[in-house]
């Protein structure tokens, strides 16, 4: 794996990476589509919609073939109705994923810089965190709507590492998708992703990341090697 040394930072997805929030997401989007009077999606049809922010997600989970106003329409009130049921299911049911605080214990104890960086809303993502008791392993947490732009676009990781004032090849990047890949790879930073997390179908082997790790544990064993 082309992990340098002098890895001085790590940022870290969180759908998929560090929390299992697949249960409030699809709890939040099969009542949206109980009250749109709308056919049901599985869990595993809404794992595979997560990644690319909740627009997109709501997006996915309606039905495709009606006219162009029509689906406006639809997908605005969809969306209100997701981001209010989603704020009330959000983090009932999430789960840590095995490893995940301990990986954040061991980088810590590293002396590494942490930031989180996800595509979901700032409104969500700092409350969850606080819920699952991660928000105070953070120095920085970017959000989607932090910036213009979201992942895959490299943005939020080159905000991340002028804030840090660090080189992106000093920047870890810890993902589960095709989208922490390639704004990993746009911003010039290495990735690892994640064997368990949300790929929107695609094969994780296949998403052209570093390496693959069972857990955020086995990410802070590979920095430790590297970096002695």
């Amino acid at each position: 794996m082309p992990l340098a040394r002098g890895i001085a930072a790590v940022m870290i997805d969180l759908d998929g990476t560090l929390l299992d929030t697949v249960p409030d997401i699809a709890a939040a989007a099969q009542r949206m589509l109980a009250k749109l009077d709308l056919p049901a999606r599985s869990p595993e049809e809404i794992r595979d919609f997560i990644g690319k922010g909740i627009p997109n997600l709501v997006r996915r989970c309606l039905p495709s073939g009606t006219g162009d106003a029509h689906t406006a329409a639809l997908q605005n009130e969809a969306l209100e109705l997701f981001q209010e049921f989603y704020f009330e299911e959000s983090g009932r049911c999430t789960a840590v994923f095995p490893g995940a605080l301990e990986g954040l214990e061991r980088f810590r104890d590293m002396r590494l810089r942490l930031a989180c960086v996800t595509n979901k809303a700032a409104r969500y993502t700092v409350p969850l965190l606080e819920r699952m008791g991660m928000a105070a392993y953070f120095e920085l947490v970017v959000s989607g709507d932090t910036l213009e732009r979201k992942k895959p676009d490299p943005m939020q990781l080159a905000h991340i590492c002028d804030e840090f004032s660090l080189a992106p090849s000093a920047a870890l990047m810890i993902g589960d998708s095709a989208n922490d890949v390639l704004a990993a790879r746009a911003a010039g930073c290495p990735v690892l992703c994640v064997s368990y997390g949300y790929t929107e179908g695609e094969d994780v082997h296949e998403l052209g990341c570093d390496a693959i790790v069972e857990s955020l544990s086995e990410a802070a064993n590979i920095l430790q090697r590297t970096q002695s």
